[in-house]
């Protein structure tokens, strides 16, 4: 498979592509003034502990308060992956449990106190009305490995699947790895020499040795350590051997890049190149189609079903539909064939859109147990692609399909857009009959005195339905109220509001 990483670096953002065949697969966008924050590394502060949900609000320095989870503070190493987990979209394999007592079960009043002053890094983006999560369990990723200070572990990445590596690179982490600290083996790392090895462990530890001595010296709140910008990250997590050709658009970052890989990835130098084209390198390659194709509620397939994706604060629900497909055989083989198709379209936008959380797919329900199993089983061949770590449940006998998908950071829609002003987030507003209705109900219900002028203010579709259609309710009370009624047009007001004056 053709890979490509595109990078679009401008003042104001920094836009990322990953490139599967000529079609964007993953898609990253950092704004300078939203810039994501996980990773980063605090000295924070205590500032409220909550007993009834077994967590905390640390002060890190930022507007909303960091929460921390009791699971976050204890030393049980199946906790520890979880955070890891969460920040890094890696399948870990754990070769031995390290010597660490649980601490399950302590309450996190036992733990921590107010006023306590603690070293955590950031392990989700403040997502909604959500603060950042944090964790106090560090994790430092490099190109070759993560260095996980204080735990005496060592992991290798599940995708290694090859056992001579990976016992060749767990001897490895075994030989270079100080007392105290734990690594886990990346994937980048299944053709890395050992000086390769070596030399990430080695600037790890003197980042962790520098973070360390700073957090002697200064007060909480105080950022730490402030993690790679996008483009670098990029570079680290996605720069493998897969990797063909980097491609970025600014000279400045190019220069930055080709330094950066130069020493961190020397046998990739070659593959990074400069694009000087007129055209911005996303409109070139059509990318900035497939942007807004990510904003899209519904998306079409091929054979004219289509896909309706909506988001809510707690899950996103994905609805299948036939559409104008009609089919050429029975309606079993016609569900069938939407359904496998709305497979590969709804995988290729849940990594776009970076959807995370809990994930409902409603596909069209199908009669035959074996058509069933085929949909399931080729979503979850195809969901294997996908880096963030995820769960997918058995297909349901009304074909509905659960999932969850680790959330790190906002998805593509909550970046790129903002709630309507307008509708206020329904997706919907009253219709103009609705509205003419309710305003007939206020003016029976207000005290109008004989001979008086009443003023409607309406929004234009409102007013003409008075205006017109409506118009003998209106003539009703003034009859009933011996009132007089002005209809008049307002531009600048909402569909839903009506003004009512008297004269």
């Amino acid at each position: 498979m053709s890979t490509e990483l595109v990078i679009n670096v401008t003042e104001q953002e920094s836009k990322v592509a990953l490139l599967e065949n000529g079609q964007v697969v993953e898609l990253y966008i950092e704004r300078k003034r939203d810039a994501s924050l996980v990773g980063n590394i605090y000295k924070g502060k205590v500032i409220k502990i909550l007993p009834g949900m077994q967590s905390a609000f640390i002060d890190i320095g930022l507007d909303k308060a960091a929460f921390l989870y009791v699971a976050d503070i204890m030393t049980d190493i199946d906790e520890y992956y979880t955070a890891f987990l969460e920040s890094e979209s890696e399948r870990l394999y754990i070769f031995e449990k390290p010597a660490v007592t649980p601490q399950k079960g302590i309450p996190i009043e036992d733990l921590i106190q107010e006023g306590q002053e603690l070293l955590v890094q950031v392990s989700k983006d403040p997502i909604g009305t959500k603060g950042a999560r944090v964790t106090s369990y560090v994790t430092l990723p490099g190109r070759y490995i993560v260095l996980m200070p204080n735990v005496d572990h060592v992991g290798v990445s599940r995708r290694i699947e090859n056992e001579e590596t990976r016992q060749r690179l767990k001897g490895i982490a075994s030989e270079i790895r100080s007392k105290g600290f734990g690594l886990i083996m990346r994937t980048a790392s299944e053709d890395a020499t050992y000086e390769e090895i070596k030399n990430d462990y080695e600037f790890l530890t003197m980042l962790w040795e520098n973070i360390f001595t700073k957090k002697d010296k200064v007060s909480a709140p105080s950022l730490l350590y402030s993690d790679l910008d996008l483009v670098f990250r990029s570079i680290r997590d996605f720069m493998s051997h897969d990797i063909e050709r980097v491609i970025i658009d600014n000279y400045d970052e190019y220069e930055r890049v080709k330094e950066f890989s130069g020493v961190y990835f020397p046998r990739l130098h070659n593959r990074i190149s400069f694009y000087d084209g007129r055209e911005p390198i996303f409109d070139a390659l059509g990318i900035e189609l497939d942007i807004s194709r990510a904003l899209d509620r519904k998306v079409w397939l091929k054979s004219g079903g289509y896909i309706v994706i909506d988001q809510t604060e707690a899950m996103t629900v994905i609805d299948v539909n036939t559409g104008k497909f009609v089919g050429k055989e029975n309606l079993e083989n016609t569900i069938l064939k939407t359904n496998l198709e709305a497979v590969k379209e709804i995988a290729y936008q849940i990594r776009l859109r970076n959807l995370g959380g809990i994930i409902i797919i409603d596909f069209i329900d199908m009669e035959k147990a074996e058509n069933k199993e085929k949909v399931f089983t080729s979503f979850m061949e195809i969901m294997k692609k996908d880096r963030a770590k995820n769960t997918i449940y058995n297909i349901t006998e009304l074909g509905i399909v659960q999932m969850t998908r680790k959330r790190v950071r906002e998805s593509l829609g909550r970046i790129l857009s903002d709630q309507c002003p307008y509708c206020e987030g329904k997706g919907f507003v009253k219709s103009p009959r609705t509205v003419a209705y309710e305003t007939f109900d206020k003016l029976r219900k207000m005290n109008l005195q004989p001979n008086t002028i009443v003023i409607i203010k309406a929004h234009p579709k409102v007013a003409e339905l008075l205006s017109d259609e409506e118009r003998q309710g209106l003539e009703n009370i003034e009859k009933r109220y011996n009132i007089k009624i002005i209809v008049n047009k307002e531009e600048s007001l909402h569909q839903e509001t009506c003004d009512i004056s008297i004269l």
